[in-house]
Parts: structure tokens; C-alpha cells; sequence
């Protein structure tokens, strides 16, 4: 990585405010800035970091304002965040991609592996898997038979991905993640023992997908577990059968999704929510994290928070009221008292 002030404000459309010809090879935080690295300023509570930070290069949002002098060259853009993310995308580009098929694979037969493939040490391929164009897998990752993995897609080590699996174009997909594995069906037996109920569904994962690390996606009882284009999951999620998934959902590490949950598109789910099964979330739903869902929530656009959640503003208002439980107590108790002495 080594580019110019001028070359990342082209490619930002943004404007220089400094020396145009100043390099960076490397990126650094705003606080820790030392000098040939780029930075970037998107949290006003970071703004004082600017005139004593040895960075090279910082974005910052063309309303930025300057209250002194400052010794950095400046890269002004509509959205900081977002352009620095951009160049880190840029950065990952650049670096060389691994290419080729390991002699130590272990690849079925009637596999089908597109061109420009990395396929690293220990991996299994089942039969009849197809795998795109340009798709890295890492070592040890196991693909079972009759799934198809998507054109540039990245699936790092450690994971696995049972029978029938869909994965979609350009996932990326973090070690340690488990697709298609059973859902968790047992029907009741009259000697108070279980029988396993045979999941013979599959999982599907659209296009631009990332699941996060040591996340489960168990495959459907029948049908399909879906999870939609541009969904991001994190780490540690746990999703059972027959869930869908909107797309653009975003949602954070150590959630669960109970079975054949509906969940719209564009929601935001905080981290350690538990959804339990059969119920339905719409579109634009933001539920805050450590909450509980125990039914659907059919309003669009809507705050939830709580265990059982509601609305957040009415949690807010009647939280202030739990801390108090105590002393309102002891209100109605001396209340009651005096009722009694009258």
C-alpha cells in the first residue's frame, strides 16, 4: 500500500488541504498516529487528536472546523467513516491473492473448482460441489456434497458447511462457522423420551453475506433457512431452523434466533437478543442489546428494548421506576398502615 494525498482524494472525490505529494503505507488510529500512515476523524471527540497526531494523511468530513494550527495534511470528504472504509477496501485489493489448489486437499471426483481458486491444506470437498470463480477456502474447512459456493466468496479456516448448502457471490464467511447443521427438532414420545425429527432442509445464503466467527446456521426441517443479500452477522450467533433473515440486516455477536422466525430487511439487533421461534420482526426494527422477544413485532421502523421487550421509550420512562421498586414499596406499605390505623 503506498498511495499519494492527491491519489486517495481522487478516489474519494475529496479535496487536499496541505502537501498533495505526502505518502502513506500504512494506517493508524487518529491517537497513536505516527508518521507514513493515514488516519481519519468521524467522532467529534476525537477532534482534539488532530493538532498533536504524527499521522501523514486524515480524512475528516468537509464541515470539519479548525480552531489552530496543525502540522498533518488534511483529506476532506462528505463521510470519513465510510471513505475510510472504502480505502481499506482499496488496501485489501491491492495485496496479492493467493491462487491454486493444494496438493494436500481432498477434493471429490465430481467437484467442479472455477478458475483462479485458492483451495488451502486439508480441505474437503464433497461430490457434486461447485466452486466459483475466484473463491478463496482455507485450511481445514470441510464443504459437504451438493453445495454451491458463489463467485469471490472467502471462507476461512475451520468452517463447515454440510450437505446442500447455498452460498451466494461474495460472502465471506469466518472461522469456525457451522452451516447446515441440524435444527434442534425432537418430538415428544409418550414414555416422556424424544425422537429426533429429520431435518432435511437446506440453509441458503445470498449474495454479499459475512457471517461472523463460530456463528451456527442450522438447516431448515423442511424448506430452507435463508439468510438474505447483504446481510452481516456476527460472531458467536446462534440461527436456528427454517429462520429468514432480511436483507441488510445487521446483527451482533452472541444472539440467538429461535426456529422459523421471520426477521425483516434493514433491521439492527443488538448484541445477547434472544428471539424465540415463530414470530415475525418487520422491516427497520432496531431491538437494543440483552433484550428478550417474545412476540412479533409487526410495526415498522421501530425501538424495542427489555426483557420482555417494548417500546423503548416506554421502557426509559418505566425504568426509572424499577430502580425506585423498593422505595415505592415501602410507600404503599406505610400508605396501607395508615389506612388501617384511620
Amino acid at each position: 500500500m503506498r498511495f499519494s494525498a492527491q491519489e486517495i482524494a481522487t478516489a474519494l472525490n475529496g479535496t487536499v488541504e496541505g502537501n498533495p505529494n505526502t505518502e502513506v503505507t500504512n494506517v493508524s488510529k487518529i491517537e497513536e498516529g505516527v508518521p507514513g500512515t493515514l488516519s481519519f476523524i468521524a467522532n467529534p471527540k476525537y477532534a482534539t487528536y488532530i493538532y498533536d497526531t504524527k499521522a501523514s494523511i486524515v480524512l475528516v468530513n468537509n464541515d470539519f472546523k479548525l480552531e489552530k494550527p496543525f502540522s498533518t495534511t488534511l483529506v476532506r470528504v462528505k463521510d470519513a467513516y465510510s471513505s475510510f472504509a472504502t480505502l481499506l477496501e482499496m488496501y485489501q485489493q491491492s495485496k496479492a491473492k493467493r491462487t491454486g489448489i493444494s496438493k494436500k486437499a481432498s477434493i471429490a471426483e465430481s467437484a467442479l473448482i472455477g478458475k483462479d481458486a485458492f483451495i488451502g491444506d486439508f480441505v474437503v470437498i464433497g461430490e457434486n460441489t461447485v466452486i466459483g470463480d475466484n473463491c478463496s477456502i482455507f485450511p481445514n474447512t470441510t464443504i459437504g456434497y451438493n453445495c454451491k459456493i458463489g463467485d469471490d466468496s472467502l471462507i476461512y479456516s475451520g468452517v463447515n458447511i454440510y450437505d446442500d448448502s447455498l452460498i451466494g457471490n461474495e460472502c465471506t464467511i469466518h472461522a469456525g462457522v457451522v452451516i447446515g447443521s441440524d435444527g434442534f427438532g425432537f418430538a415428544p414420545l409418550e414414555n416422556s423420551k424424544y425422537q429426533k425429527i429429520p431435518q432435511i432442509g437446506n440453509v441458503i445464503l445470498e449474495d454479499k453475506v459475512e457471517i461472523g466467527a463460530h456463528t451456527t446456521i442450522d438447516r431448515a426441517t423442511m424448506g430452507s433457512t435463508i439468510i438474505r443479500k447483504g446481510a452481516k452477522i456476527d460472531n458467536l450467533v446462534q440461527i436456528a431452523h427454517n429462520v429468514i433473515i432480511g436483507e441488510n440486516t445487521i446483527i451482533a455477536a452472541q444472539s440467538g434466533i429461535s426456529g422459523s422466525t421471520k426477521i425483516g430487511k434493514n433491521c439492527l439487533i443488538g448484541g445477547q437478543v434472544g428471539i424465540i421461534g415463530h414470530l415475525e420482526i418487520a422491516d427497520g426494527v432496531m431491538i437494543a442489546a440483552q433484550s428478550g422477544v417474545g412476540k412479533s413485532i409487526k410495526e415498522a421502523n421501530t425501538m424495542h428494548e427489555g426483557s420482555p421487550s417494548f417500546a423503548i421509550r416506554d421502557f426509559q420512562r418505566s425504568y426509572i421506576h424499577f430502580r425506585r421498586f423498593d422505595k415505592l414499596v415501602k410507600q404503599v406499605n406505610d400508605l396501607e398502615r395508615i389506612t388501617k390505623k384511620k
